[in-house]
């Protein structure tokens, strides 16, 4: 005997493919559904509805089919409350904890609906207080209230976006090399558009912006304005400096890209320099660092968050080394945050990605597209690629900036 449960879905279902998910859905866990009511929304604000019967063979399946349609916003129609377990100990959720989306939640509670705060995925939702937020399990403690099970709960998926800004390539996944100044155009307007919304445009750097020469258009969008808080590891500041102080990038000469003699120690000379200094802003304050992206954001008094790996040289002293304190920094300078542009960083990238929700803009510039497609597959769908070289991508985009006020101030 097969076990059913009747799941309702609201939004854009036809605009952003969620209908035909929820259905293939279905089928890939073994089940089988049927079309009790669809309404189609006719207008870009009018919402469609989708109310469907489901059945599956087990428990355990239909368990698992419930929790794969609830994140694409289909839950069942007599949810209730939700059910709240109490932690017995801190970090310790129990069994059947709820792991959130990065898409818009809310949680039904004391019969009324509160939506989740500080929305993220891979967290638990806390209750307290009649509000609900989105909390990590290490940062749980004795005593919090989580919700567990799957009833009560409604995902609200970010739809596809009718006609905003007109930008066209948001509605694909990657962007081929050939469309890199139109996705600069667009890029530039999705920047103003942040600023106008006054939302946060976060620049998420790896190496690789010193490395293809990028530090040019970078320093200049930070004296323009345009950046509210670079985030990046130890790398970037390393040859950041390396390049302002010897005019290298791994050795390497950035006037002419021939190799230093014995430039491959000009990195750790950097180090050396910024030690000297006692960090970067005493560095720059003193006069020893006079170019490059970080001094623009002391400078601007933009503030970078540098974490630290396994791998780092030195590390730079305003490194964080201790990940789950790097992991705070990232998440306090994202809130808030409209845009961020990740910039040659697979894993800072995807780290950002997954602390964001999903409604913040995500635009990712690699030359190598799989760093885009391991962003979108974490769970950050708002994500869009462009494959380009990233340094190439910064001076036009600085460019197309400049007539907003870079090009007075550079």
């Amino acid at each position: 005997m097969h076990l059913q449960e009747v799941v309702e879905a609201e939004g854009h279902l036809i605009d952003s493919h969620v209908m035909e998910n929820i259905f293939d859905t279905v089928v890939e866990h073994h089940g089988r559904f049927e079309v009790e009511q669809f309404r189609i929304g006719r207008t870009n604000t009018e919402a469609s509805y989708l109310r469907l019967k489901v059945e599956a063979p087990t428990a355990e399946q239909m368990g698992h089919l419930l929790q794969a349609l609830l994140e694409l916003g289909c839950g069942p129609v007599d949810a209730g409350d939700a059910v709240l377990r109490a932690v017995e100990r801190d970090c310790c959720a129990p069994e059947d904890f709820y792991s959130t989306t990065n898409h818009h939640t809310l949680v039904r509670h004391h019969q009324k609906w509160i939506e989740v705060e500080n929305q993220r995925m891979d967290a638990l939702v806390v209750v307290a207080d009649g509000r609900a937020s989105c909390r990590r399990l290490r940062d749980i403690k004795a005593g919090d209230h989580v919700v567990a099970g799957m009833r009560g709960i409604r995902v609200v998926p970010e739809a596809k976006e009718r006609d905003r800004l007109e930008f066209a390539f948001m509605s694909n996944t990657i962007s081929s090399e050939r469309q890199v100044e139109t996705a600069v155009r667009q890029t530039a307007a999705l920047v103003r558009h942040a600023r106008e919304q006054q939302q946060k445009v976060v620049v998420v750097a790896g190496p690789v912006v010193v490395h293809t020469g990028g530090v040019q258009g970078l320093s200049a969008l930070v004296r323009g304005g345009f950046v509210n808080a670079l985030l990046s590891g130890n790398a970037l500041g390393v040859h950041d400096a390396e390049a302002a102080l010897f005019g290298t990038s791994l050795g390497i000469r950035v006037s002419d890209g021939r190799q230093e003699e014995h430039g491959h120690r000009n990195h750790m000379r950097a180090i050396n320099a910024i030690f000297h200094a006692g960090g970067v802003r005493q560095a720059v304050e003193s006069g020893r660092l006079r170019s490059g992206i970080l001094y623009e954001c002391v400078r601007a008094n933009v503030p970078f968050v540098l974490a630290g790996s396994l791998r780092d040289d030195g590390p730079l002293p305003d490194t964080i080394t201790d990940m789950n304190s790097a992991q705070d920094a990232y998440a306090a300078h994202l809130k808030g945050a409209g845009l961020v542009l990740c910039l040659g960083s697979m894993l800072h990238s995807i780290a950002t990605g997954n602390m964001l929700p999903s409604w913040v803009k995500i635009v990712c510039v690699d030359i190598n597209p799989a760093v885009a497609t391991k962003v979108s597959d974490r769970g950050t769908g708002q994500a869009v690629g462009v494959v380009a070289d990233v340094g190439m991508f910064l001076d036009l985009l600085a460019k197309a900036l400049a007539p907003a006020g870079i090009a007075s101030q550079s």
